[in-house]
Parts: structure tokens; sequence; C-alpha cells
């Protein structure tokens, strides 16, 4: 580890307390002069770090996105997971599907800052501000069938919701399949795509691309998505995201060693927004009607068409009908 991150990880962890410039040399085994020169480093990077006589502090309200901020809240069994954070990067999900192609480790996850070419569903545009999200994809090795590859969404949109729903006071709610709205406003997208063996059938690796709106304020959004996007926060100035990517991760990991035993669905039914609801769903270009009645065992909306067919959507697009 570089003097850089073993001077954040320090300050990380005793974020808001002062390290002096001798513990931070000898905790990190360099000199106090490479102490210095990290310090600045991060200053540079924009970290709000107090100097004073007595040493260093990072300042209670950073939120910067860290791997070392990250680690801070994992669970001991996820500590060695291989966590990269860019500042700014192209899409999270491209990049984590060159490394799945190289093999990288169940658990291994990219967050940045930023995104400039960030993807939702149907190959729309994600909107990824600097400093005021999440984005990040995380790869699973889930020894699934294709058929079954929307259980990892489904078990992802009941992880984010327990995540925000460990640190706020907020009730988050799931618009099959994919989106997680907070009073009615669409706070995150999931987009989940998978690394295939076509000679085995299964998948090799999925990556789950989770985009969520933290305190991204209303005026900074596209007039398009004015009325429809929200934050978690919505102005209000809290360090909470790397907690937040922090608890995600558990979450996911957690839920992703028992896929196959679906325990998850009946939190995923509880949070849903579309059952018992007359919908909207898109097929062949169309606009349909239904009534939401049930989620199958592999995360298909059950639905009664107005003749009285019932059929099952297994992708696809929903909306709640408005009275």
């Amino acid at each position: 580890m570089s003097v850089r991150k073993d001077v954040l990880h320090i300050l990380e962890s005793n974020k808001g307390s002062c390290v002096s410039g001798q513990e931070l040399a000898e905790m990190s085994g360099v000199s106090r002069a490479a102490v210095w020169k990290a310090i600045k480093s991060l200053m540079e990077e924009g970290y709000e770090i107090e100097t004073s006589k007595k040493g260093y502090a990072l300042s209670p309200s950073s939120d910067i996105l860290s791997a070392q901020g990250i680690r801070l809240y994992l669970n001991e069994e996820y500590k060695n997971i291989q966590v990269i954070v860019y500042k700014t990067i192209g899409s999270t999900n491209a990049e984590a599907k060159l490394l799945a192609v190289k093999n990288a480790g169940h658990g291994t996850t990219i967050v940045a800052e930023e995104q400039t070419q960030g993807r939702g569903r149907f190959g729309r545009d994600f909107f990824s501000p600097s400093g005021s999200g999440i984005y990040m994809s995380i790869i699973l090795k889930p020894q699934l069938s294709i058929e079954n590859s929307v259980l990892v969404t489904t078990a992802a949109a009941v992880a984010i919701c327990q995540a925000i729903e460990k640190i706020t006071d907020l009730s988050p709610r799931i618009k099959w399949v994919n989106d997680i709205l907070i009073d009615d406003r669409k706070v995150c997208g999931i987009l989940t795509e998978a690394v295939t063996n076509f000679e085995s059938g299964m998948m090799d690796s999925v990556v789950v691309g989770i985009g969520i709106n933290v305190k991204t304020k209303k005026d900074d959004f596209p007039p398009e998505l004015r009325d429809i996007a929200g934050s978690i926060l919505d102005n209000k100035d809290k360090p909470v995201r790397n907690r937040l990517a922090g608890e995600i991760i558990n979450n996911l990991l957690n839920i992703s060693k028992s896929l196959e035993d679906r325990g998850f669905m009946q939190a995923y039914k509880q949070r849903s927004m579309v059952l018992g609801h007359h919908i909207l769903y898109k097929k062949d270009n169309q606009w349909q009607e239904a009534y939401a009645l049930d989620i199958d065992d592999y995360g298909g909306l059950i639905v009664q068409r107005p003749d009285g067919q019932k059929i099952t959507l297994n992708s696809g697009e929903v909306s709640i009908k408005k009275k």
C-alpha cells in the first residue's frame, strides 16, 4: 500500500480526531516528510484535512469516496475483496466486465465519483455527476443459469434498500424490476450484465451496476429528469457515501451466497410498489394494461390482463397506471 493510502486509511479510521505527524509516520513506516507529502497530495485531491501543531485531522464532513473509506464498513469476511475507486471513469460496468473477463475475483468492486458514459437499461444514459452520487459495479460469481439471471437484479434491489434503511430513516420502494424510489422519485437504478460461458449455459460472472443519487440537487438534474428523479439525502450535508457503498457490498455478497434459496424474495415483495396495482407494461413497443398479482420465484412479474389471461413478465418496463 502506498504512503498516501496508508495515511488516508488512518485518517478515515480516526475521522474528526487529530493524529500527530509522528504517529502517522510510525504507523505507516515512513518519515514525517513522506507523511507531509501524502497529506499535501490528499488536500490537493479535495480532502478537508485540518492541520495544527498537534497533527492532522480529516474533517467529519468529508464525503469523498475511497477504497480506504469503504473498507471501514465492510464485514470482516469481505475486508480483502478488491475495491478500486476512480475519480472519473467512462462506465464502471464496462471496466468491471473487462476485469471479469480477466477472471477478477468474486466481490471485486469498481467505484467512481463520476461517470462520463454512464448507462442504464435499454441503452439509456445514466446521469452521473461528480461528488453527489455513488456509481459502482460489483462482480459476482453466482453459478446460475442464464435463465435465472433476473434473480441477481432482484437481490441487488433488496441489498440496496436494506442499506438505505440501515443508515437513514427512509423507506425505499422497488419498482419492478430494477428501480429504487423514495417518495415516488427514482433515486437508484440497477444494470445487471452477464459474462457467459456459452458451452455450459452458465454465467461465469455477473456485473451488477448500481447508480445512486445520494445528494444530487434537483436543479442539477437535466430538465427531463427533474420531475422523476430524486436523491436520498436531497441537499442534506451528511457524509454517508463510503458507508452506504460498504453496506451495499456487504448485503449483496451475503445474499449472493444463497441466491437459489430465494430467501430474499419475500423482502423484495414487501418493498414492491407495483403489486396490487393496475400497471402498464411495454410489449412490442406498445403499452398494455394489466394488474400486478405476484412475483414468482425467478423474479418474474405475474400480471393479469383485462381479458383475464395471466402472464409472467421476465423483463421489460412497467409503470403504475395513474387513476
